[in-house]
């Protein structure tokens, strides 16, 4: 038989306490959260000179995470110097079936953000181009770079703004190293190939997992794409998975390889267009790098004992 008695007064003050401790240490978060967004896109703005006073920036709008993220942190940086700088938020509807053409419209006005619907069909461009089970990536992207930079004329933008996040960055260096047999990375600040449009990217020192978190807060009407997002074998996902895996073993991975990118030293590697090794004589002056092929090395003292008479270099 079923107890149907009311229960004590005190359960309900119990669990009064416990949602509204639960609803405290959520706003906690989320909070720590968009302090830890701010401070990373603002040092990004002051490290590469990514948005100066009297800009109009050119924020390009998908209708993913990562770009939501990008135009919500950088309204905050506005609202917060006083509107030293425009922003105007571009989508380019390419005609994907299905698009739910309403919601970025609905959501920009919203927020009270301008905002300019670019409507191209390149989704029929690339379906009749690319054949079946081959990237469509590279010939998307050429097609939407040169509509997004006729755009940014029309409107009179200086800066255009893409929502490539730190993770992103890293994906690319291991793409061009694996399968370009180059160390080239994606620059926080570029410009475009013919010269006349410089491309930043705000988000350069942010996680992904923080975007996907401040998506969730925020309820952003996520529209998810048909044409990258359908491709299941893109070599960027699977640097994207290799990354996870590493930081799953090793924690802290992907954090170490992403301040490297940022800490070069063209001596140590093999491009004598990077460094001028013929010209490399003794000069007298110690080298803080030097011949160590790896700064944190260590030497166990039972392999120092082994080392005898022989000259240490010193640390």
């Amino acid at each position: 038989m079923l107890d149907t008695a009311t229960p004590p007064a005190s359960s309900f003050v119990e669990g009064d306490d416990a949602a509204a401790a639960a609803a405290k240490a959520a706003a906690h978060a989320a909070l720590k959260l968009e302090k830890r967004l701010v401070r990373q896109v603002a040092q990004a703005i002051g490290d590469f000179g990514l948005i100066e006073d009297g800009d109009k920036v050119m924020v390009c709008v998908s209708g993913g995470k990562d770009s939501y993220g990008m135009l919500d942190v950088l309204r905050m940086l506005q609202q917060r110097n006083g509107h030293r700088f425009e922003l105007i938020a571009v989508n380019l509807d390419q005609k994907q079936p299905g698009f739910p053409a309403h919601v970025l419209p609905e959501y920009l006005t919203q927020v009270g953000v301008p905002f300019h619907i670019e409507t191209q069909d390149t989704y029929s461009v690339v379906k009749e181009h690319i054949p079946e089970g081959k990237t469509m990536c590279s010939l998307c992207s050429r097609l939407r770079r040169g509509i997004l930079y006729r755009v940014a004329d029309e409107l009179g933008a200086t800066k255009i703004a893409l929502g490539h996040h730190r993770d992103d960055m890293l994906q690319t260096f291991f793409l061009n190293m694996f399968f370009g047999g180059k160390l080239k990375g994606m620059p926080p600040k570029v410009q475009s190939d013919r010269g006349d449009h410089l491309i930043i990217r705000p988000l350069a020192y942010v996680a992904e997992d923080d975007l996907t978190r401040w998506a969730e807060h925020r309820q952003f009407p996520i529209i998810p794409c048909t044409l990258c997002g359908s491709q299941e074998n893109l070599q960027r996902k699977q640097i994207g998975q290799m990354l996870r895996d590493w930081q799953q073993l090793y924690p802290g991975r992907i954090e170490n390889m992403a301040v490297a990118l940022r800490n070069l030293v063209p001596s140590h590697f093999m491009d004598p267009r990077q460094f001028d090794f013929k010209a490399l004589v003794p000069n007298g002056v110690q080298d803080a790098d030097g011949d160590k092929a790896f700064d944190a090395e260590e030497f166990p003292a039972q392999a120092v004992g082994m080392l005898g008479g022989l000259p240490l270099m010193p640390r």
